[in-house]
Parts: structure tokens; C-alpha cells; sequence
């Protein structure tokens, strides 16, 4: 029996709570999103997502524990490797929005819950909230 290889990129995408806060991005198909992006050769996960935490929020963020990994079928012919981490930072700056998203937000839990996401990054998020945190600052 002969299997086709698939090949996907891997995203890496970071949960960041702060004073209760989840931080998400609202993408061009209007789905709300967490702040990361897709993994270059070479490239540390960890590394990729302060780089990319960085340009989409403008945030320097200090990346925890992997949450969670999942294959995300955007549509056909188009699936992406999702692996998920915890993150902190140290700011009181808002988030700044940068050229690659419509709208960046703050979100208590029980509002996540309700907007239109992955629920992959729900369960992320459920997970990152349930874990206790020591104050960033």
C-alpha cells in the first residue's frame, strides 16, 4: 500500500495572558487568531515566536511551556502543523496593530470563548488560564 507524503508548515502560536487578559488578532477571514507565525528553516520555535510576537504586537514576550499541537485544516489542498505555547510579558503597553491583521484585542476567557477561532486555540487558551501564573511584572 503506498501512502502520498504530505507536506505542511508548522505555525507556532503563543497564548498570552496578561491582567486576565488573553491577547488575539483578528485575520483576513474575520476569524480571531493567537500571535505567531509559520516556523523558517532552521529556526528555534521559541525564537520564531518572539520575532513574531514582536511584529504583530509589539510586544517582547518570554515563551513557557508547549500547550498543545494539532493539524488545522484551513481548506483543501491547505493544512498547517499548529503547535501552541504559553507566554508572558512584561509591559503595561497596549498592543500595537501591525500591517498583517484587521483588528488586536484583549479578551477575558469567557468573551474568547465566544468569538470565532480555531477551537484548538480555545483549548489553548482554556489551558494557559487554568495554569497558575506568577505576576509578569
Amino acid at each position: 500500500m503506498s501512502h502520498r507524503t504530505h507536506r505542511f508548515p508548522v505555525s507556532v502560536k503563543g497564548v498570552i495572558v496578561r491582567d486576565g487578559q488573553v491577547l488575539l488578532l483578528r485575520n483576513e477571514r474575520d476569524e480571531w487568531e493567537l500571535p505567531g507565525g509559520q516556523l523558517e528553516l532552521g529556526e528555534d520555535p521559541p525564537d520564531c515566536l518572539v520575532r513574531e510576537i514582536r511584529e504583530e504586537a509589539g510586544w517582547e514576550a518570554q515563551i513557557g511551556p508547549i500547550l498543545d499541537s494539532w493539524q488545522y485544516h484551513i481548506r483543501e489542498g491547505a493544512d498547517v502543523l499548529i503547535v501552541t505555547y504559553g507566554a508572558t510579558v512584561d509591559t503595561d503597553q497596549p498592543p500595537v496593530l501591525s500591517h498583517e491583521h484587521k483588528q488586536v484585542g484583549l479578551f477575558s476567557e469567557h468573551e474568547a470563548k465566544d468569538l470565532p477561532m480555531p477551537q484548538g486555540y480555545k483549548r489553548s487558551i482554556a489551558d494557559w488560564f487554568s495554569r497558575p501564573h506568577e505576576p509578569a511584572r
